[in-house]
């Protein structure tokens, strides 16, 4: 399991006691006779690093599309700074929302530049006639977008990888892509979907540095994680959801102690063989 560096939260943002940017009210979803998600609550804060745990199948990134609109809940609601969003995932996004998934969703045959500048067009204003026409307008917005999607590239550390194509970069490199792209959408809160599966230690490092670097922006984050250690290390609030519901919610250190957490990961079978360090912090 991999090793991650906890960061002093030292800015003005990094407190988590901002405005409440992200509620999520009693939200169930259900499929035909399956409950997924069962009257899930969740409040996220303006700086706040909020974890989203549980074993497979507990619901989690249904509770991901639930709130940016790629499911519509059977019922509950989604608020996004006070205002409730309707379930249509193009209206999450202009409302301040953005999100990346489990497995990697980029433009193999686009540049990273070209992949970061398609998250911006959602903020630009020029309409069908204009773009077509190519007029002053268009061209005005085209450079500013590539200004943009060029400091997001420096801001996630792929400001070398401009001209190259999205398919011809590293694993690790695709994912901070995925991360910038969600950025250039300019969201409130960024959701990540498992953002460190499959990459090594020093990936993983590199992957909790940029959240908390979006972190200290002012944004909040959500993840989701099956790493402990890294989930324990960075967030400033956990939720452990177990078939759908919530199980706990609190600080690292109570999740990570609270014998149901343990439990839920691993039963309580008399030959069941676990190393409990798996779920506690990593004193780094």
């Amino acid at each position: 399991m991999s090793t991650v560096t906890r960061r002093p939260r030292d800015t003005e943002f990094s407190s988590g006691k901002g405005d409440v940017l992200l509620e999520a009210s009693d939200v169930l979803m259900q499929f035909g006779g399956l409950t997924a998600v069962k009257d899930v609550n969740m409040t996220v804060h303006e700086g706040e690093i909020v974890g989203l745990i549980g074993p497979n199948g507990a619901g989690k990134t249904t509770f991901f599309n639930c709130l940016t609109g790629l499911y519509k809940p059977t019922s509950g609601a989604v608020r996004l700074s006070g205002e409730q969003i309707p379930p249509k995932p193009r209206k999450v996004v202009r409302a301040g929302m953005a999100r990346t998934f489990q497995n990697i969703r980029l433009f193999g045959n686009m540049t990273a530049l070209e992949n970061v500048m398609v998250g911006t067009y959602c903020r630009t204003t020029s309409g069908v006639l204009t773009t077509i026409l190519r007029g002053p307008k268009f061209h005005r917005e085209e450079r500013e977008t590539r200004v943009k999607a060029q400091e997001l590239l420096d801001f996630v550390g792929l400001g070398h990888t401009t001209e190259l194509l999205a398919r011809n970069l590293p694993y690790g490199d695709q994912r901070r892509l995925e991360v910038a792209r969600a950025l250039a959408t300019d969201p409130k809160v960024v959701l990540l979907d498992e953002p460190t599966a499959g990459m090594n230690p020093q990936e993983t490092q590199q992957a909790s540095d940029l959240i908390f670097r979006i972190r200290d922006t002012g944004r909040a984050v959500v993840v989701i994680e099956h790493d402990m250690r890294f989930i324990f290390n960075l967030c400033d609030r956990v939720l452990c959801l177990v078939r759908g519901e919530v199980l706990v919610e609190g600080t690292p250190e109570q999740v990570q102690s609270d014998p149901r957490v343990i439990e839920a990961y691993i039963g309580t079978g008399e030959d069941d063989d676990f190393d409990d360090d798996d779920l506690q912090e990593d004193p780094a």
